[in-house]
């Protein structure tokens, strides 16, 4: 078991070194996007359900909901939680777009030490010249992987949180 955690360590660190130092800040980027994504997950299961009941509960109580007044206080508690909701997902959806970005300039990176390899040797030393193909595909394959699975999350997330507003707009009933 714990030669096997090792042999895992030592691939993901061979894997990391061939991708090139890209490949560590893309590696970053998505830690970062997964973080976020995840926290909200947790807030839509946690936090934003007791402000959901505690919002509901404060109109409720309101003994006026038919003035103007009314509605714009409905109208302000609906957008409380709306931004408390939306809070993080312009992060999200930059560091989707910033993704690909990465991978391009890792295909940069790893195509000029090709070049530079071919340079120097003529291109007759194919080693070499392999280990700039590889800095230059294996960013671009994670930039491209982190961007399209930050897509699925992204949309899943703004979906969740449209449908919970609809109903928290449908819950909160205006009285005419």
């Amino acid at each position: 078991m714990y030669f096997t955690f090792l042999d895992m360590v030592d691939a993901i660190s061979n894997f990391m070194d061939r991708g090139g130092p890209v490949l560590w800040v893309i590696a970053g980027l998505l830690l970062i996007k997964w973080s976020l994504v995840f926290e909200r997950v947790w807030y839509l299961n946690t936090t934003h359900k007791k402000n959901v009941k505690n919002t509901l509960a404060a109109w409720n109580a309101r003994s006026d909901t038919k003035s103007w007044s009314a509605h714009a206080i409905r109208q302000m508690m609906i957008s409380k939680v709306s931004l408390d909701l939306r809070t993080t997902m312009p992060m999200i959806e930059s560091l989707v777009v910033v993704c690909p970005l990465l991978g391009l300039i890792g295909t940069v990176t790893g195509m000029i030490e090709v070049f530079f390899v071919m340079a120097v040797t003529g291109g007759g030393d194919a080693k070499s010249m392999a280990g700039g193909v590889s800095k230059a595909t294996i960013p671009t394959m994670a930039g491209m992987v982190g961007a399209l699975s930050g897509i699925f999350a992204s949309n899943w997330l703004k979906a969740s949180i449209d449908r919970d507003l609809e109903l928290l707009e449908d819950h909160l009933p205006l009285s005419d």
